[in-house]
């Protein structure tokens, strides 16, 4: 039998044509000219497309049901219950979805038929199609990207931004080198931020693949009419066990949504207006509390995912103990302290990667720069793709399964 990677590579990259294509399909209702227009512009068409709400509203609630199971043990026990847990949170966080996607979509589609010239008929047909058009766009994202996971290469909801991020890329660059020429920029300059993006990416290889390793000792055991002979083994602890999506996905709600609330609860007030223009990107409140945000929820996301009294609780059951200390109590106590210490360290790798491309454009005085969640999330997919694609090729050595 041929080897399946062939096969998921080319699931892989045809689901993402379909997405790129899908955000050159303006939605029905606009006006022919603009619909022409929008058709030859990737970036103005994918903000008014069929997909005009990228997979935000999903990932926007999947994110928010993770940081609700932190703090509510009922949610994290049904996670952890099974199959059919995890199918309640997932049936849970699709309601959730469409009620997002439905208000974001409604108050797009608003905006878009007041605005002079874009739709050929306002009113209420137009306000259902584009709404309902927007909300399914949300769900065929959703439906392709579990497709990606499923049958292709990689994670399909990474993917997919990985998609998004990289094709304003090409652009980007131009238009670097287009105030290269104006004189807007020095030479030197760019040729520091190339050594500047080259050391980025280099770091977060690094750390992303950096493990604390902690011995564990297993003794032998009886596993059915088998004994398994005593060994020696290690627990691997991430570095950033936060991962890139929560940190750099929920910082911006920590500035913004406390802001919008207000604002609909009192109006745009000069107190308000005054609050949002000190929370711009690379105004120095928005860096001081942004790096604040991505310390503290690197903590908060690293005590769901690594919890020392669990880990100290499964070793115990699997006949293993870290070496030179005690079962039980003391075994949770020290790998609070080593998860605690490499924790510390991931937090500030996270702070750091955040922080420092925003330092560049508030005190470099650069135009833009490509930021540091979207270098976490196109350098984090890469990653795993390898981690995939090595892992297929050594169960399908030579191209036949083994």
């Amino acid at each position: 039998m041929k080897s399946e990677l062939p096969r998921r590579i080319a699931i892989t990259i045809g689901a993402l044509l379909i997405f790129r294509l899908g955000t050159h399909i303006p939605l029905t209702g606009l006006s022919p000219q603009m619909q022409a227009g929008l058709l030859l512009s990737s970036g103005a068409a994918a903000r008014i497309s069929i997909f005009a709400l990228f997979i935000i509203p999903y990932l926007s609630v999947a994110i928010v049901m993770q940081l609700v199971a932190v703090v509510w043990g009922r949610l994290s026990a049904l996670e952890r219950s099974g199959e059919a847990g995890r199918r309640k949170i997932a049936r849970f966080t699709l309601i959730l979805t469409l009620l997002l996607a439905a208000f974001q979509a409604f108050g797009v589609a608003s905006g878009l038929q007041d605005v002079p010239g874009l739709v050929t008929e306002p009113g209420g047909w137009f306000l259902l199609s584009a709404t309902a058009t927007m909300v399914g766009g949300v769900f065929f994202l959703v439906w392709l990207s579990e497709q990606i996971t499923r049958h292709g290469i990689g994670n399909g909801l990474a993917l997919i931004l990985f998609v998004g991020i990289i094709v304003s890329l090409p652009a980007d660059i131009a238009a670097t080198f287009q105030l290269l020429g104006q004189g807007a920029i020095s030479g030197s300059l760019l040729l520091l931020l190339a050594i500047l993006a080259v050391v980025g990416v280099a770091v977060i290889v690094l750390v992303e693949g950096a493990r604390r390793n902690v011995p564990v000792q297993y003794a032998a055991r009886q596993a059915g009419t088998r004994l398994l002979p005593a060994r020696s083994s290690v627990l691997p602890i991430k570095i950033n066990s936060a991962g890139f999506l929560i940190p750099a996905t929920v910082t911006p709600w920590i500035f913004y949504l406390p802001l919008v609330l207000a604002t609909l609860a009192f109006g745009q007030t000069p107190t308000l207006a005054v609050a949002y223009d000190h929370i711009q990107f690379a105004r120095p409140l928005h860096m001081i509390l942004g790096s604040i945000a991505v310390f503290v929820l690197a903590f908060i996301y690293t005590a769901y995912v690594l919890d020392p009294a669990r880990i100290a609780e499964v070793l115990h059951k699997r006949g293993g103990a870290i070496t030179d200390v005690a079962p039980g109590e003391p075994t949770a106590d020290h790998l609070d302290r080593v998860v605690t210490l490499t924790t510390f360290v991931g937090a500030v790798y996270l702070v750091a990667v955040s922080l420092i491309p925003e330092a560049l454009v508030a005190y470099g005085k650069l135009p833009f720069l490509f930021g540091g969640g979207s270098a976490l999330i196109v350098v984090c997919t890469i990653l795993d793709i390898k981690t995939q694609v090595r892992g297929h090729s050594l169960t399908n050595p030579g191209g036949e399964l083994s």
